[in-house]
């Protein structure tokens, strides 16, 4: 037999699987704080703001950004912001199906889908802070911070009614 051709496993490599099963695990425990935290942001703001009655979406997967889209929908009542949010929430829908399904276009896609939450993160430290300035700063703040400034801010704010 020749030792040559074959490949035995070192202690190294033992090593870097685990740290990688480590590090997976830790994202999803991370992952799942983020999730928890967010949701709870928006079930207390949809409270807080009028929209107790569809506050639970706020913790169902996915279907949860209908309540970003509603904390920062406009209208003059409240079918109005409702349809608004609905048509925010299919269009941010159909952004993220095109994304996984046409290679090319679904990258452009997924920046359109990015650009679209971004805008409405903005829209809602908007509503809570009432300064376009603060809004601008707070959601570069959350780039920055890879979403813990929003957490913070958010769990800060989410008793507290709209300014604007």
């Amino acid at each position: 037999m020749d030792y040559n051709d074959s490949y035995y496993y070192s202690d190294l490599d033992a090593a870097l699987g685990g740290l990688f099963i480590v590090i997976i695990l830790a994202s999803l425990v991370i992952g799942l704080i983020a999730y928890i935290i967010s949701a709870l942001i928006y079930f207390m703001t949809s409270k807080t703001n009028g929209f107790g009655d569809v506050a639970y979406i706020a913790w169902i997967p996915i279907i949860n950004v209908y309540s970003l889209f509603l904390l920062t929908a406009g209208g003059e009542n409240r079918e109005t912001i409702r349809a608004t949010a609905l048509k925010n929430t299919l269009i941010y829908a159909g952004l993220l199906i095109v994304s996984l399904i046409i290679p090319f276009i679904g990258l452009l896609a997924s920046i359109g889908a990015a650009g679209f939450t971004l805008y409405f993160t903005y829209r809602l430290f908007y509503r809570w802070c009432g300064e376009t300035g603060k809004a601008v700063l707070y959601t570069i703040l959350m780039i920055i911070t890879g979403g813990l400034f929003f957490a913070i801010y958010g769990l800060m704010r989410m008793n507290k009614p709209f300014v604007a």
